[in-house]
């Protein structure tokens, strides 16, 4: 009987700790959006949101490196409401991307482009850059506003 038990518990444990073992998305802070934006296709609304890295990775375009996109979620009220293709960077390669100073380990920024026609975010996690493009979901372009509204934890 106490042989029974003994590999019911040893059972039991290795399944807990097999489920406990699987990722799951890292925070890489969370971001205040100023505009409006369209993420994943669908509407975003202004206001505070969670960033998430997701494990998931898109397919790569022909000839990219199969680690050059990753999923972001914007996160609010402990649900994911939208998702975003982030490209990854890495420190040596962001001044090919941005003529801004690079982002220090673990800032961000949040960028007004193309004569307001998007919105970049830009988050350095533990020294990758995150760049996230989205378009404005206004009819009318965005008016230029200083890098302001990210916060990192």
């Amino acid at each position: 009987m106490r042989y029974c038990l003994f590999i019911g518990t040893l059972v039991a444990g290795l399944s807990g700790s097999i489920a406990f073992g699987q990722a799951s998305p890292s925070a890489l802070g969370s971001v205040r959006l100023t505009h409006a934006v369209i993420a994943d296709g669908k509407p975003l609304a202004t206001g505070l949101y969670q960033i998430r890295l997701n494990d998931d990775e898109p397919k790569p375009a022909v000839g990219k490196s199969p680690n050059a996109q990753r999923w972001i979620e914007f996160v609010r009220g402990g649900r994911v409401v939208a998702r975003e293709v982030a490209t990854v960077v890495s420190a040596k390669g962001i001044d090919t991307i941005t003529t801004r100073p690079p982002l220090l380990a673990n800032e961000s920024r949040l960028d007004v482009l193309k004569d307001g026609n998007y919105v970049r975010i830009s988050i350095n996690w533990k020294g990758t850059n995150y760049i996230i493009n989205m378009p404005a979901a206004a009819t009318q372009p965005l008016p230029p506003r200083p890098p302001t509204g990210l916060s990192i934890r």
